[in-house]
């Protein structure tokens, strides 16, 4: 144990020091080497301290270019090229592996559940968020309520998905139910139920882990918003006699509703790579696949098949690309 901190310890200081050591380093040099100092005119001086100046902000953003370069932009460019070549990545077979994508059972099973995640999940977790957010803004112990559902915020997708295991565990129908789930059925004197294993209903068990884990990030956005509204818009409608579910729906929401879009576009990005949840869950059994569980099969399982792995990773891309176009651009509207 005190091997491991010892080393993560120095990986910290290498690493902070490396970095520090860099930025002054490079600085000294194109200070040292775009020197405006010696015999040189006016227009001359004026053009290096310009040349030297422009270069300067590429120190601190270089390095994120060129990781960024590493690891995002050419794995997009592999991975078109990949997904028209053979399972090897060497022959070229053209849209071969998008007319399998096509007509494959499994790839439809993904896209379909995919698409029950997408309308599913980010419209409750949004607005359970937008309720909990509303309801707890004016209670004195709103604070600790928000902290407990903010709470599963901080564990990871696997973690949570071991969680819920226990509360959908099945031990057979003579077996002791240790799942919350079955318990209940048992205590009001019905049978237990294998809950994981139970087609298309399986899909919203698992769609509830990534609910009770978003909802807290909703909450806590739209708390925010919520708190930006107007007291006087508020006072005004509580004196003509406005119900709080009044007061939410006709007041608070349509001046949050650019937040509220955010939240939802934050949310539906995620679950469009969702991942960890399924396969720790039931590793895509019992026609809870989805995209990013099937890539991951074909890419890496039973010897890999490189370009219909790819295939998927490029069918998610896309699936991607327009909700986060519309959100760049929302937002940049929203600056204006």
């Amino acid at each position: 144990m005190i091997g491991q901190i010892t080393s993560a310890l120095m990986a910290i200081l290498f690493a902070v020091g490396g970095c520090a050591l860099f930025f002054v380093g490079a600085n000294v040099l194109l200070d040292r080497t775009l020197s405006s100092r010696g015999h040189m005119t006016d227009l001359q001086r004026q053009q290096r301290d310009s040349l030297r100046e422009s270069i300067r902000p590429w120190i601190f953003i270089g390095p994120a270019v060129a990781l960024l370069t590493i690891f995002l932009v050419y794995p997009v460019f592999k991975s078109l090229w990949l997904s028209f070549h053979d399972a090897n990545g060497e022959s070229f077979v053209g849209v071969s592996n998008y007319q399998w994508a096509l007509t494959d059972p499994e790839f439809r099973i993904s896209i379909r559940n995919n698409l029950l995640w997408l309308l599913v999940v980010p419209t409750l977790s949004t607005g359970f968020g937008l309720l909990i957010a509303y309801m707890t803004d004016r209670l004195w112990w709103g604070q600790i309520a928000r902290s407990l559902v903010f709470l599963p915020m901080a564990i990871s997708f696997v973690g949570a998905s071991v969680i819920w295991k226990f509360v959908y565990d099945y031990r057979g129908t003579q077996g002791d139910q240790i799942g919350l789930m079955n318990a209940i059925l048992v205590a009001f004197g019905l049978e237990p139920q294998a809950w994981i294993s139970l087609p298309f209903w399986n899909n919203f068990l698992l769609m509830v882990i990534l609910i009770w884990i978003q909802t807290g990030f909703a909450m806590v956005i739209l708390g925010a918003a919520i708190r930006g509204v107007p007291e006087d818009t508020l006072e005004a409608a509580q004196m003509e006699g406005a119900s709080p579910m009044q007061m939410l729906f006709r007041i608070v929401i349509p001046q949050i509703v650019p937040t509220i879009v955010v939240v939802w576009t934050t949310i539906t990005i995620l679950v469009l790579k969702v991942f960890d949840i399924v396969l720790a869950m039931t590793n895509g059994q019992w026609d809870t696949e989805v995209l990013a569980n099937l890539m991951f099969d074909w890419m890496f399982r039973g010897g890999g098949d490189f370009g219909r792995g790819s295939t998927i990773a490029v069918v998610i891309m896309i699936a991607v690309l327009p909700i986060m176009y519309w959100n760049i651009k929302r937002a940049r509207e929203d600056e204006q």
